[in-house]
């Protein structure tokens, strides 16, 4: 795969998760907040945010094939100017068509950039080494995630409330801080991530583009074919649909409480940055949950534990008792992310990774849409805390979907006893 020791490759993509995430830590606390504050109502900011999830779905598959195809550095750093021009159309956008195409682009920049960083991550680690455990790296990966978006979120909420630049809106400061680390990234990126070249001039280029449906129809077959991979992947959309509850809806019921915007904001901030060192601290003990419970079972008692947590956050009454909440659930989604992506990763082969981990995001973002047009609705109709009661119920029916999992695992454990040594892959 590349020349790239296995603890270089270790290294690197945790400095590569680093840079993908602190920018996105800058802008958690602020990103409902803002285009609250320059005048869109709930729903249309479900609208708005929506189209991003609409414009993955279209374009998932496709970039994750070109990914397989045409190389992971290659559109990650595609991945990076788009990004780049969606924070910065952030920085100005007014109106709810502005904030549409913002996440119009960030769609575009979510499909190129789901499954090319890990899955160069994976590939280059079993080259280098064959029996290496993937799930040290997705899980350190899943701690390094947590730490980056805790650190950008604690200097967000800091940023807010200093107000540090006159004649800037307080809430707007943080996305100038977050387009200036976007551009170290793009540059980390062309340094730090090495492969072969798959390609060399424009003809090759376009037959690595033409390859990209055969990838595609592939990753497609191998969903049907596996009852377990299609099993994991469904999980998606139940998690792409409640995602809304905590990622979005947190600073709405807080501003609800506190009665201000930047008030909410202010503490947003130092709670998402709290909230990620907790999931960052989730992400950690998975592996020594996974060895004792086993990975599958860890799994779906994550998304049942994350579904309570939600419901504390609609339930509690108190800025405490949220920040509680929430705190809490983030630290279940800490450990819930690397559970399932080991499992996903263990039903598929080097040159289709990261295809299957874009079908994996392909479904979580058209569902996201939809939960985003949904939860906030109801939350316009109802109150916040009932769309979070809807979101919490459908996380936790999830959890019988790695049923499929957990009987594979059990198997493969079964013959690891009786000294079958299957394959590390058939897992």
């Amino acid at each position: 795969m590349s020349s790239l020791s296995a603890p270089q490759t270790y290294r690197r993509f945790l400095v590569l998760t680093a840079l993908r995430w602190l920018p996105v830590g800058l802008v958690i606390p602020i990103m409902v907040l803002l285009p609250l504050d320059r005048g869109l109502s709930l729903t249309e900011l479900g609208i708005a945010a929506s189209t991003q999830g609409l414009v993955v779905l279209a374009l998932e598959l496709p970039t994750g094939g070109l990914a397989d195809s045409l190389g992971r550095r290659r559109v990650l750093l595609a991945a990076s100017v788009i990004g780049i021009a969606s924070v910065t159309l952030f920085l100005y956008a007014e109106t709810m068509v502005a904030f549409m195409v913002v996440w119009t682009l960030q769609g575009v920049y979510r499909a190129l950039d789901s499954g090319p960083l890990e899955a160069w991550y994976v590939d280059a680690t079993l080259a280098a080494d064959p029996d290496a455990p993937l799930e040290r790296g997705l899980s350190a990966s899943g701690v390094v995630l947590g730490l980056a978006i805790a650190g950008g979120a604690l200097a967000s909420g800091g940023i807010v409330a200093l107000d540090p630049l006159p004649g800037v809106d307080a809430l707007a400061v943080p996305v100038i801080a977050a387009l200036a680390l976007q551009l170290i990234g793009a540059v980390g990126i062309a340094v730090l991530m090495t492969e072969p070249a798959r390609t060399r001039g424009a003809r090759a280029a376009g037959r690595a583009v033409l390859a990209v449906p055969t990838a595609i129809a592939d990753g497609v077959r191998l969903l049907k074919r596996s009852r377990v991979l299609l099993a994991l992947v469904a999980v998606e959309l139940f998690w792409g649909f409640s995602m809304v509850t905590f990622e979005g809806l947190l600073p709405v019921r807080l501003s609800e409480i506190v009665g201000d915007a930047e008030q909410a904001a202010a503490i947003t901030g130092p709670a998402s940055s709290a909230a990620w060192i907790a999931s960052a601290a989730g992400a950690a003990v998975m592996p020594w949950l996974g060895r004792r419970l086993g990975i599958a079972p860890t799994a779906a008692l994550m998304r049942i534990l994350q579904g309570v947590t939600v419901v504390g956050l609609g339930l509690f009454g108190g800025v405490v008792g949220v920040v509680t909440a929430y705190l809490a659930c983030y630290a279940v989604h800490g450990a819930s992310n690397p559970a399932h992506m080991t499992l996903l990763h263990r039903q598929v082969e080097g040159p289709l990774r990261a295809t299957v981990v874009s079908l994996n995001s392909m479904v979580s973002q058209p569902a996201g849409a939809v939960g985003l047009i949904a939860l906030t609705a109801i939350a316009d109709g109802t109150s916040v805390s009932v769309a979070m009661y809807v979101g919490a119920a459908v996380l936790a029916v999830a959890a019988p979907l790695y049923v499929p999992a957990w009987r594979q695992e059990r198997r493969h454990r079964a013959a690891v006893r009786q000294n079958a040594r299957p394959s590390a892959r058939s897992i």
